[in-house]
């Protein structure tokens, strides 16, 4: 399948009657085509293709709303977009095939999971340039901080663990034990536990934060890759690659209760800010899979660039010249 469809063209079903603002825009990088798609979920349809890097990986919105950071892997890049004007201010060098991004809360670091240099990327939001490089585990993926931006968890891939990163020092403080391939990572909304990926052991780990030790291990598809969690806590999602669909994990009950078919190579996955939706990239087939989570019944499927990997989804900001107020913002994770 080609690139992704140029701006305003249709992909998928729109909704009927008059063009309405998006309740939600979901970004999706395209590690094949060099872009990032502007998916509009109000209308379903691709509304910019923004060129980036070589081989971007991963996305990540900043908590105002304003940027968006994209790593490119095979330029050991990262991307800044700025978010109202879809436009690239800056490119940031990293270390060795950057592979996940994510934003402190106070949107005032940005950190970055360098895969090939086995260690993490510090970038001031505010002179965009790397302040500090953590040296964790083999092969760093996932990452995700807590609420309050002191501690960041690191997936690493090659050697099965956790590290734990106190933030202020920029040190390693722990390291936990978990599956075999720890490929993405999401803490849940009370702040207790990780729900952990494991890509080749095809389950996803549950470590008690409190403890530091991995407290379950919960079978799911062929490897697993993305995960989210709903807002409030009951249910995590997970996107496996090898079996072309998507796991729905009952916290409460610790298993699998929904198993939701998607397209070929289900990746990434983000979740809506109002827990509403779940969104798939799905890498072998150049496309977008969108999930009711009421229902656990995907309602759509939006045609993206080459190769969609990572997807985040942020409520949008007024586009320059518009003077229309932007939407309410959906209750926080």
């Amino acid at each position: 399948m080609g690139p992704g469809n140029p701006a305003g063209a249709t992909a998928g079903t729109a909704a009927a009657g008059p063009p309405q603002r998006p309740d939600v825009l979901v970004y999706v990088a395209n590690l094949h085509s060099d872009t990032v798609s502007v998916v509009d979920t109000g209308t379903g349809t691709v509304v910019d293709s923004v060129a980036v890097g070589d081989g971007p990986d991963s996305v990540a919105v900043s908590p105002d709303g304003s940027r968006l950071y994209v790593t490119n892997s095979a330029a050991d890049t990262v991307s800044v977009i700025d978010v109202r004007t879809r436009k690239v201010i800056d490119t940031v060098v990293v270390g060795d095939e950057p592979s996940r991004v994510t934003v402190s809360p106070d949107n005032r670091n940005v950190y970055v999971a360098n895969v090939a240099s086995d260690e993490v990327s510090v970038i001031s939001t505010r002179t965009r340039a790397v302040t500090d490089t953590i040296a964790v585990g083999d092969a760093p993926l996932g990452l995700t901080l807590t609420p309050d931006g002191c501690t960041l968890y690191v997936a690493n891939a090659a050697s099965g663990t956790v590290s734990v990163v106190r933030t202020a020092t920029g040190t390693v403080t722990g390291s936990i034990p978990v599956g075999s391939g720890p490929t993405a990572l999401v803490l849940a909304p009370d702040g207790r536990h990780l729900y952990v990926s494991n890509l080749t052991s095809d389950d996803v780990s549950v470590v008690d934060v409190r403890g530091g030790t991995e407290s379950d291990r919960i079978p799911v598809g062929d490897q697993p890759a993305g995960i989210g969690v709903r807002p409030d806590g009951r249910q995590v999602y997970v996107a496996n690659i090898g079996s072309d669909n998507v796991s729905v994990i009952s916290t409460r009950r610790g298993a699998v209760t929904e198993t939701i078919a998607s397209e070929d190579g289900p990746n990434g996955l983000a979740v809506s800010p109002d827990g509403s939706r779940a969104y798939v990239s799905n890498f072998d087939s150049d496309s977008l899979t969108v999930i009711d989570t009421s229902t656990a019944r995907a309602t759509d499927t939006l045609a993206v660039g080459d190769g969609p990997t990572g997807v985040t989804a942020a409520a949008p900001l007024p586009r320059p010249g518009s003077s229309a107020p932007p939407p309410a913002a959906h209750p926080a994770r």
